[in-house]
């Protein structure tokens, strides 16, 4: 007898349950891959999704689906952007010494 699976598409923001969990995933997004700006910007996307994209597009100023096309996999957002995405997601972005 065949049995019936069903699979669901991966998505990371399913398991962003946490300001801890949300941390370790940016600080690895930017281990990995912090040379490339649409790869950051993408990962915030990610913590948008995990948390209320339609509030979060609000305190930014812009559209929910406007937010979504910014963060998206083709989005270009500007710095100005980032940094307000950032912002309204309680974070702040910082530099230090390249290794």
């Amino acid at each position: 007898m065949m049995s019936s699976e069903t699979f669901s598409r991966y998505d990371t923001a399913d398991y962003l349950k946490n300001e801890e969990d949300i941390i370790a995933y940016l600080e690895a997004v930017m281990e990995e891959g912090g040379d490339d700006p649409a790869y950051i910007a993408r990962a915030l996307g990610v913590v948008a999704r995990a948390r209320n994209m339609s509030q979060l597009a609000r305190d930014v100023g812009m559209s929910r689906e406007g937010l979504y096309k910014a963060l998206s996999e083709d989005g270009n957002p500007s710095f100005a952007t980032i940094m307000k995405v950032a912002h309204a997601l309680g974070l702040r972005l910082g530099f230090k010494p390249a290794a």
